[in-house]
């Protein structure tokens, strides 16, 4: 199906023809015409499924005519990282047409995104903290609103956003048509989704749990201790491309990146207590192909849309099953493919087994000659198996190939 049958007009047609894509993902082919329909829409998908585009074209479509430099569609996102994809996405979709788009989010000054408020603009991608602030003092007129999104709403929730947003809700006019994408539907979700939409169609791409298909997983059995040596071994041998390392902590991140430059590949740490204008000049550097590694958190890596990402590396295994959906979609998007690689120190091993439980499957083992863990390593329970028992059945594999 090209993009062309969904209704599209031709000026988007030839836009997203230019960035090379000719057919459109499932999350695009459901939503895209409910949304040119004006339907109220909750999307269920995974990161990496193309659902950026599947709200960013319809109101691209929606707004050619009428009037311009009136704020008219409203993006709201969890993190200034994704307002920025969201930003440049709008403009690389809205580049035959006559559009202005602009990024609110804190972080950085006020003043230039009070100039681009005041002088109009017809769409605004923002972060609920940064926007509240410019609402506070008069900077925004809601009055010609006809489009509002929520992206990623269960990050917003995740990060206590959800006051913040019902606050702008209240302030927005109430004809209007939302839509709302989520990698899962949670109980917040869903009461959110209740609170903000009317008589919305649903769209469900794959399992709310899923990870796209094209992603390899394997865990690495490995001692807390040698999980540096390892990481350093594994890409030193990696397949060429783009590798995105996830740390439970800030303070993690910066001392892992250290110590891979120390091994010498150039890594850098992206995480909340860098500036701004650091944080987007190291993710410019990684988009760019300028640095290979990048060690980030949870929180930092939101919004980072990078296609030449081979590998995603999970050097601590998360705490929240789902937030490893949500790491491992950072590869293999738009169908292409990749590794999504976990070390795992037997201390984990719970948490493994939770995740594996959450998608529905097991992860292949291996280990890492000379990295075998110190005690008898650990077998996680089936996944069909009942939640947290006793851990004395439980054993892993210690053979395994290496990864090259």
């Amino acid at each position: 199906m090209p993009f062309a049958s969904l209704g599209l007009i031709d000026e988007l047609v030839r836009a997203v023809t230019d960035e090379g894509y000719t057919h459109p993902t499932p999350v695009q082919q459901e939503a895209i015409p409910l949304a040119l329909e004006g339907r109220d829409v909750v999307g269920s998908a995974q990161t990496g499924t193309g659902k950026t585009a599947a709200f960013l074209l319809p109101i691209l479509q929606r707004l050619t005519p009428g009037p311009r430099h009136t704020l008219r569609a409203l993006v709201l996102v969890p993190t200034r990282e994704l307002a920025e994809q969201v930003l440049q996405s709008a403009r690389t979709y809205g580049r035959h047409l006559h559009l202005t788009a602009a990024a609110v989010y804190g972080g950085v000054g006020m003043e230039p995104q009070t100039r681009a408020l005041r002088r109009g603009v017809d769409i605004v991608v923002a972060t609920p903290g940064r926007l509240l602030d410019h609402m506070e003092r008069g900077h925004v007129d809601y009055s010609a609103l006809e489009v509002l999104v929520l992206d990623e709403a269960d990050r917003m929730l995740d990060m206590g956003f959800a006051p913040d947003v019902r606050r702008i809700l209240r302030a927005l006019p109430s004809e209007r048509q939302t839509m709302l994408f989520s990698a899962t539907i949670s109980a917040e979700v869903d009461a959110l989704a209740r609170a903000a939409l009317n008589g919305h169609a649903s769209v469900e791409i794959g399992r709310r749990a899923a990870t796209a298909d094209g992603i390899e997983h394997v865990i690495i059995a490995v001692d807390k201790v040698h999980k540096r040596a390892a990481l350093a071994r594994i890409l030193l041998a990696r397949p060429e491309g783009q590798t995105l390392v996830f740390t439970r902590t800030k303070y993690g991140a910066d001392k892992l990146a250290a110590a891979l430059k120390r091994d010498g590949i150039a890594a850098h740490a992206l995480h909340g207590d860098k500036a701004q204008r650091q944080r987007q000049q190291t993710l410019d550097a990684f988009r760019e192909g300028r640095v290979d590694t990048l060690v980030a958190t949870d929180i930092a890596a939101r919004g980072i849309d990078v296609d030449g990402i081979r590998m995603v590396v999970n050097y601590d295994v998360p705490t929240d099953p789902e937030a490893y959906v949500h790491r491992v979609g950072r590869t293999a998007r738009a169908g292409a493919h990749g590794l999504a690689l976990t070390l795992m120190a037997v201390d984990e091993w719970l948490l493994m087994g939770d995740i594996e439980q959450l998608i529905g499957r097991s992860f292949p083992r291996e280990v890492i000659p000379g990295f075998e863990p110190s005690i008898a390593p650990l077998e996680p329970r089936p996944v069909n198996a009942e939640p947290r028992r006793s851990r004395s059945s439980l054993r892993m594999r210690t053979g395994g190939r290496r990864r090259r």
